[in-house]
């Protein structure tokens, strides 16, 4: 078991190390304007965030223990599919949705 003071420390850090880097940005820099090169390479964030995310999650999930699985698979393309197709979220969670729900129910 982890001590209590040890996770309360842990917690406390983290916490003031993510207060001190938002206060960087907004409470620093927030009134002033920013370089156009910066808020080009800020547009990008998200891309570069979100499928660092998604993509261990798709090749090694935990629910099959790490394993590559096809239903899983195939989901992430039909979301990818419909959101590139028609640029809609609630499609392409739908279809990835609906492929993960019917790919489990074939696999079994």
């Amino acid at each position: 078991m982890i001590d209590k003071g040890d996770i309360w420390l842990t917690v406390l850090a983290l916490g003031a190390g993510s207060y001190l880097l938002r206060f960087v940005f907004i409470g620093l820099v927030g009134d002033r304007p920013m370089p156009a090169w910066l808020l080009r390479h800020l547009r990008y964030t998200a891309v570069a965030v979100l499928p660092a995310l998604i993509a261990p999650m798709v090749l090694w999930p935990p629910a099959t223990g790490g394993a590559i699985d096809l239903p899983r698979l195939a989901a992430a393309a039909a979301a990818t599919a419909v959101a590139w197709r028609t640029h809609s979220v609630i499609g392409s969670i739908l279809a990835g949705g609906g492929t993960l729900y019917l790919g489990l129910w074939l696999v079994g």
